[in-house]
């Protein structure tokens, strides 16, 4: 076998061990917030997977735009979640309403909910919890 053949098979590896296949499969997709009002499309990016608005109702907008938020639409506000076991991912989480970045957990609860929480103040205290709702 020669080097471009081994170098082209080491980068198929790579780029297939970048996100597990049972947990991107999982939250890949877009979701929406509890009141309807904000879906993230959630997909790869990079060796995680990641959470950009992709909708928002004027009324998010304008929120967003008070914390200092000026496009939410575009916005990455979840970043690095990695599957820790169990159907939990850990990563960072961004408020654009509050403009606080944060450590988050996403728990897969069935095939069209997941939970997100974020917790600002060294990871503990003055938590959110969310229950997100897959949109087909």
């Amino acid at each position: 076998m020669n080097m471009k053949a081994i170098l082209a098979k080491a980068g198929v590896i790579l780029l297939a061990l970048s996100v597990p296949a049972g947990a991107q499969g999982a939250l890949v997709g877009h979701w929406k917030n509890p009141k309807g009002s904000v879906t993230v499309r959630l997909g790869a990016c990079g060796n995680a997977i990641c959470g950009v608005v992709v909708d928002a109702t004027e009324k998010a907008k304008a929120s967003a735009r008070k914390g200092g938020t000026p496009n939410l639409i575009g916005t990455r506000i979840l970043t690095g979640l990695r599957p820790t076991g169990q159907g939990r991912f850990k990563g960072q989480a961004f408020d654009p309403k509050h403009n606080i970045r944060a450590p988050a957990t996403v728990r897969v609860v069935g095939p069209d909910a997941i939970e997100v929480r974020g917790c600002a103040i060294a990871g503990m205290f003055i938590c959110k919890e969310q229950r997100w709702t897959r949109v087909s």
